[in-house]
């Protein structure tokens, strides 16, 4: 499925076609990216069966020692049922930094842009999936793995996940769907 445009007013639809797909494959984790807890909760609306990883920004991504997901929003998707994750992101992390301050060619960065040709859901996707299996919540089964462009998600991926130690241990079997202009 293709969107005509990337974005949040994809969400529902991207939930939908991924809970659907998962079942159809046997597939019980799914992984999606939240900041807020809207795509979180609504991921846990949708959810059939499916145990649901919520990933989150590391503490400090916005503002020193401080968390961009509250912990009250936190809290509430545990308490309903969900795994969260808050982990640097994978495909940039330490590499941000390194750039930032001494310019230069890194591999992480080249990585996550060319990710970014199939869109940038596509780069949050495998990155997600990365963040939840080096936090232990996940099997090693393939998984549904979702992302998005700004809020929201537009992206899904049935991937076999790997930790960043095994990147190109992952495969990525199927794309669900994403926005075809981005």
């Amino acid at each position: 499925m293709y969107f005509e445009k990337a974005g949040k007013v994809n969400t529902e639809a991207t939930l939908k076609a991924a809970f659907a797909r998962a079942r159809e494959l046997d597939i019980d984790e799914v992984v999606v990216p939240s900041t807020t807890g809207a795509t979180g909760f609504a991921a846990l609306e949708l959810n059939e069966g499916c145990r649901v990883t919520v990933v989150t920004y590391h503490c400090g991504f916005r503002e020193p020692f401080q968390n961009v997901m509250p912990d009250e929003v936190r809290s509430d998707l545990e308490k309903r049922g969900a795994a969260v994750v808050a982990a640097t992101h994978a495909l940039s992390g330490v590499e941000r930094s390194l750039a930032k301050k001494h310019s230069g060619i890194y591999p992480v960065l080249i990585i996550a842009d060319t990710l970014r040709l199939f869109g940038q859901g596509t780069k949050v996707a495998v990155e997600v999936a990365i963040m939840a299996a080096d936090a232990g919540m996940l099997s090693g089964k393939d998984i549904v793995a979702l992302g998005g462009t700004g809020r929201g998600v537009d992206t899904a991926l049935v991937l076999k996940p790997a930790n960043q130690s095994d990147l190109y241990g992952m495969r990525i079997r199927e794309v669900i769907c994403k926005p075809r202009n981005f």
